[in-house]
């Protein structure tokens, strides 16, 4: 399976490095489609920095397997 990459911190597939480690996803149409995430401007690459993002349900997302993570208490 390729690499994917994810920006949605508190998702229970979410590791370290953006990845995702889910066994297969699911993903929707949303607004970014059209963005160009390798784009490059001034020598720096967009896009591809770390950021850290939450969601509550997989409706914040574009990805349908998102699954909330648990919290430790």
């Amino acid at each position: 399976m390729p690499e994917v990459k994810c920006s949605v911190a508190n998702c229970y597939f979410w590791a370290e490095g953006n990845k995702c480690t889910a066994d297969a996803i699911m993903v929707e149409i949303d607004p970014h489609a059209n963005r160009r995430f390798d784009e490059e401007i001034g020598g720096e690459m967009v896009g591809t920095g770390h950021r850290d993002y939450s969601a509550r349900r997989s409706a914040d997302t574009c990805c349908h397997t998102f699954r909330l993570k648990e919290k430790h208490r």
